[in-house]
């Protein structure tokens, strides 16, 4: 049996970078959810990306409660979220006892589709958030989603966990909206291990979310609490590594990239595969390479093939409109996110994959054409 190739697991540099902040951290003796490591995180990747203001958060979910938070979102409000993503982007729209409506996708960009979204603007003029996603490091329509939300003067919120290093008309994802976040989780393109980030050029409301996060912990020599809190801040152990690991992101999404084209390289002339959409305006950091087989050969076909030579992959995410938790909420649209999902395959992407393991994924895939 050959080494086991992942989906995409954690990636440390080979200079060592994060061990050197992680030291700093214990001849220190500053293991707390508080330091240096996080100060510097937070204004580092505020840097990176181009925001006037970050707060280092234990997840990326966390980051999304706390942007809705900051928007105003209360019990009972209504929040465009796209149904085509992981369940992390839905979840904190129930945790704020705010009420979901699902948006569709459309095949140019696998992400909201902005006909669907004015179509729900129209149906729910009274929407107090919407959340848009960039899936595997695609980028969403960006021009016509904000330009819909500032009409309908609407808060707007990027879920851009997957698509750090992406960039839409040569601007960062993630600094289009009131709100952006990251995902450090162990997964992702750069890890920490678990964490995220929570950016947006409003310093007021990233100060005011880094107290909600620190259980709204109110100035006072006694502990005095005047507002609802969430133990919500990032590790300064943990935000060590994610000083480390924003030295090399470049590098990683050079191979990130280096693996799609790969893929669509030797892959992309089988008959009945098409890979996740290119467009001129934008940028990905292609996190999980990934395409749809409308042929004979199924997605269960390619993951069982990969799988029995101990090969990681899995299928697009399942709509939320479709998940047992979220199906009674409202979804506004057609059936393209259905068909993606139906269709989809994310092969696997791991920065670490050598040239052999991309040779043994094609040929396992291509055998299944023969």
């Amino acid at each position: 049996m050959h080494d086991k190739v992942f989906l995409s697991s954690p990636h440390m540099s080979d200079e060592g970078y994060e061990m050197q902040y992680v030291k700093e951290a214990f001849d220190t003796n500053w293991i707390a959810p508080l330091g240096e490591n996080v100060n510097e995180f937070e204004k580092e990747l505020a840097s990176k990306v181009g925001s006037k203001a970050a707060a280092a958060l234990s997840s990326g979910t966390g980051a999304i409660h706390l942007a809705l938070k900051a928007a105003g979102v209360e019990s009972g409000d209504i929040v465009f979220c796209p149904t085509l993503t992981f369940s992390a982007t839905a979840n904190p729209i129930i945790y704020q006892n705010a009420i979901p409506v699902f948006i569709d996708s459309d095949y140019e960009t696998w992400n909201m589709c902005p006909k669907a979204l004015e179509e729900a603007f129209l149906k729910y003029p009274e929407v107090k958030a919407v959340i848009v996603v960039h899936l595997y490091g695609l980028s969403a329509d960006m021009d016509r989603i904000v330009e819909l939300c500032k009409k309908h003067h609407v808060a707007l919120i990027e879920d851009a966990a997957e698509s750090l290093g992406t960039y839409y008309k040569g601007q960062h994802t993630g600094t289009f909206g009131d709100y952006g976040i990251f995902s450090f989780n162990g997964n992702k393109i750069i890890t920490t291990s678990g964490g995220g980030m929570l950016v947006s050029d409003n310093e007021e409301r990233i100060a005011k979310a880094r107290f909600w996060a620190t259980q709204s912990r109110d100035q006072a020599r006694h502990y005095q609490h005047s507002e609802l809190g969430f133990n919500y801040r990032m590790s300064n152990v943990v935000a060590g590594i994610g000083r480390g690991q924003l030295k090399v992101l470049d590098q990683r999404v050079e191979k990130k990239r280096y693996i799609f084209k790969y893929y669509k390289r030797e892959l992309g002339s089988l008959d009945g595969i098409e890979f996740m959409p290119s467009n001129e305006w934008n940028e990905p950091n292609y996190w999980l390479s990934s395409m749809t087989l409308y042929g004979k050969i199924r997605p269960i076909d390619v993951m069982e093939a990969l799988e029995k030579e101990n090969i990681e992959s899995r299928p697009v995410w399942k709509p939320m409109h479709m998940q047992p938790f979220f199906e009674k909420y409202d979804f506004v649209g057609t059936d393209v996110s259905e068909k993606l999902f139906e269709n989809g395959i994310c092969l696997p992407s791991d920065t670490k994959m050598t040239d052999g393991d991309l040779e043994r994924v094609v040929e396992i895939v291509k055998g299944l054409w023969c």
